[in-house]
């Protein structure tokens, strides 16, 4: 799916990950529809809360992720950013009970969605970050997670289409930055890409929270 990045003044500047959403979100929501949330997280949905918490989808595009586990009973705030795939999230799972929030890493202020949460989500999401940006993004997963609550990280691998900015991130140093902020691996695989696309491959992660808040791992970048 897609983020922003927070500007310093509040709220989100439509700048670096978000840019060429927008003017595709049409597209891209046949696109993002067109697989279901049990296909892109098969191999971890044994580590989907199963008791009825609170969820945090980040990027959540047009809300796919964020109906099914509403579906599921889960109570779900979508941070999407880019307002036309917010709308059409909003028009396409208007039955499911989903609480939109324009906001977005890695500040993630949720300003009118306080407190902790048992699941994070971010799908097609941490490879728009920069490693300033992933390391200030990963320390306020940390903070954001109820102790023993569960971060899903999707990250794309391969070419990176016209007009969008991505970085090469791997799983291991998602991983270890994750370490670094109290969260341990539970889970670390990859996947094909759903849409068969030349070249592009999915690594899944969960990253757990060991104690209250996470640890307070350093935004430093140098």
């Amino acid at each position: 799916m897609s983020d922003h990045l927070a500007s310093a003044g509040g709220g989100v500047s439509r700048v670096g990950g978000t840019v060429g959403y927008a003017e595709a979100a049409d597209a891209l929501l046949v696109q993002y529809e067109a697989v279901t949330f049990e296909e892109v997280h098969a191999d971890v949905l044994h580590l989907v809360p199963g008791v009825a918490g609170r969820v945090l989808d980040v990027g959540a595009g047009t809300g796919r992720d964020a109906a099914a586990l509403a579906a599921r009973g889960h109570r779900v705030v979508a941070a999407e950013p880019t307002a036309e795939l917010r709308e059409h999230g909003r028009r396409v799972h208007a039955d499911h009970a989903i609480a939109w929030v324009d906001d977005a890493l890695p500040e993630l202020p949720l300003d009118r969605h306080p407190g902790r949460f048992d699941a994070v989500f971010a799908t097609g999401v941490w490879m728009h970050l920069d490693a300033g940006e992933r390391r200030r993004a990963m320390a306020r997963i940390g903070e954001l997670l109820e102790p023993g609550g569960r971060f899903f990280v999707n990250l794309r691998h391969g070419p990176v289409p016209n007009g969008r900015r991505m970085f090469d991130v791997s799983a291991a140093e998602t991983a270890e930055l994750g370490d670094e902020c109290g969260l341990r691996t539970v889970h670390r695989g990859g996947r094909s890409d759903p849409h068969a696309r030349p070249g592009v491959r999915w690594s899944c992660l969960v990253l757990e929270a060991n104690e209250p808040g996470g640890r307070a791992c350093s935004a430093d970048t140098a």
